[in-house]
C-alpha cells in the first residue's frame, strides 16, 4: 500500500507492536510461576530463560536495524512475526526444561527485529526527521500491552491453561500481526550507504560522548522497565497488597503511559526531547518513595508514576537518537545504542528477582537510583549539547 497516509501507518504499527509486546515481553509476569509447575522447574529457572532470549536479542537488535535500513520495515516486521508465532507454538508445546529454553531464544530473535527499535527504524526510514510525531503515535497505542496483556493472559491461563494462551497468541500473529505489517508501504527513502554517512547527519553529529550518555540512559531506562514488566504484580505483593489489588494496580501501568504521552505530544512536541525525558527519568525514583513510606494503600499511585515515566522514556529512545544524529543510518545506530540496555534487560527479571527474595519492596531502591542516575546523565548531555552546538 504505497499510498498508506502517516495516521495508517501508526494505527497498522501500534496495533501490532501491542500485541507483538503482549505476547513476549508482559508474558513471563503472568505465565512463568505456571510453567515452573507444570515443566517441574523452579520459577527463577523460567526468568534464565527469558533473560537469555532478550541476551540474544541485545546481539541481534544491530543486525536488525541494519536489514530494516537496507530493505524496510515492510519486510522485516512481518518475517518478525512469523518467528514470534514460532516461539510461542515452541512454549505451548514444551515438555521439557530444554524446548522451553530454545523456545525463548527464538522469541529473542523475534524480539530484535520486532519491537519498538523495529518499528521506530521503520518510522525514521518513511518520514526522515518528521518521525518525532509517529514514533509518539505508535507509543500511545502500543502503551495499552500491559493494560491488555495481563489480564488476557491470565484470563486464558485461568480459564484453559498456559499453553492454551501460548497458543493463542501464536494464532494473534499469524492472523492479525503479519498481514498488518505485511501492508506497511515501501521507504521512498534511501539509506545512507554507511554509517560514516549517517554520522554526518544531525546537529552534533559524531560525537562519541553523546552516543555513550545515550547508551547509559538507555540502560538504565531498561533495566528499571524490564524489571517491573517481569515483577510488578510480586513488588506491589511485597509492599502489602493483595495479589487482586496487585494485579488491579498494575493494570494502571498502560493507562498512564498513554496519558502521559499525550501529554508529552500536546505540551512539549516543540520543546527537545531530552527536556521531556529528564522529566521522565524522575517519576519512577519519586513513585518508589513514596511507595516504601506508605505502602500497599500506594501501590496505584507507584504504578501511575513509574507508568507515567515509562511512557515518556519509551518515546524518548525513539527520539533522542533522532533529535541528535538525524535519520541516516538510524537503525543500525538504535541496534548500537540499545546493545547495553539489552544487556542489563536481559539481566533485569533474573537479578530482580533475586533482590526481591533478599529486600523485598525495598528492591525498588536499585531501579529507582538507576533513575536518578539517568537524569543527572540527561542533564549532562543537555548542558554539554547546549556548549556543543
Amino acid at each position: 500500500m504505497e499510498t498508506m497516509k502517516p495516521r495508517q501507518v501508526v494505527l497498522v504499527l501500534g496495533v501490532a507492536q501491542t500485541l507483538a509486546w503482549a505476547s513476549s515481553y508482559y508474558l513471563p509476569a503472568v505465565l512463568a510461576d505456571a510453567m515452573a509447575r507444570d515443566l517441574g522447574v523452579g520459577t527463577p529457572w523460567i526468568f534464565v530463560a527469558f533473560s537469555a532470549g532478550l541476551l540474544l536479542s541485545a546481539f541481534l537488535g544491530p543486525l536488525s536495524g541494519r536489514l530494516i535500513d537496507v530493505h524496510g520495515g515492510h519486510r522485516v516486521l512481518p518475517v518478525s512475526n512469523v518467528l514470534f508465532a514460532l516461539s510461542l507454538a515452541g512454549l505451548g508445546a514444551a515438555h521439557s526444561p530444554a524446548m522451553l529454553m530454545g523456545s525463548w531464544l527464538l522469541m529473542g530473535v523475534a524480539m530484535s527485529c520486532g519491537l519498538y527499535e523495529s518499528a521506530f527504524a521503520t518510522l525514521a526510514r518513511l518520514y526522515g526527521a518528521e518521525a518525532r510525531a509517529s514514533i509518539t503515535g505508535i507509543t500511545l497505542i502500543a502503551g495499552f500491552a500491559s493494560t491488555l496483556g495481563w489480564p488476557l493472559t491470565a484470563w486464558m491461563d485461568g480459564a484453559f491453561g498456559w499453553r492454551f494462551a501460548c497458543y493463542a497468541w501464536a494464532a494473534a500473529h499469524l492472523f492479525v500481526c503479519l498481514p498488518l505489517n505485511a501492508l506497511l508501504p515501501r521507504a521512498r527513502r534511501a539509506p545512507a550507504t554507511s554509517p560514516q554517512a549517517a554520522a554526518a547527519q544531525g546537529p552534533q553529529a559524531g560525537k562519541a560522548w553523546i552516543m555513550a550518555g545515550l547508551a547509559f540512559v538507555f540502560a538504565c531506562t531498561w533495566f528499571g522497565s524490564t524489571a517491573m514488566a517481569a515483577h510488578l504484580p510480586r513488588v506491589l505483593q511485597e509492599a502489602g497488597a493483595s495479589p487482586t489489588a496487585a494485579i488491579a494496580a498494575a493494570a494502571l501501568v498502560g493507562p498512564a503511559q498513554v496519558a502521559a504521552r499525550v501529554l508529552e505530544f500536546w505540551l512539549m512536541r516543540r520543546a527537545p526531547p531530552i527536556v521531556s525525558a529528564q522529566v521522565a527519568s524522575r517519576t519512577h525514583p519519586v513513585g518508589a518513595g513514596i511507595l516504601l513510606a506508605a505502602g500497599a494503600p500506594a501501590a496505584p499511585l507507584f504504578t501511575v508514576a513509574h507508568g507515567a515515566g515509562n511512557g515518556v522514556m519509551t518515546i524518548a529512545n525513539g527520539t533522542l537518537p533522532l533529535h541528535f544524529f538525524g535519520p541516516g543510518g538510524y537503525g543500525l545506530r538504535q541496534g548500537l545504542l540499545m546493545l547495553p540496555a539489552r544487556f542489563l534487560q536481559a539481566m533485569a527479571p533474573f537479578l530482580f528477582d533475586v533482590l526481591l527474595s533478599r529486600l523485598g519492596a525495598a528492591a525498588l531502591s536499585v531501579t529507582a537510583g538507576l533513575g536518578i542516575a539517568s537524569f543527572l546523565a540527561l542533564t549532562l548531555l543537555r548542558i554539554r549539547g547546549k556548549k556543543a552546538a
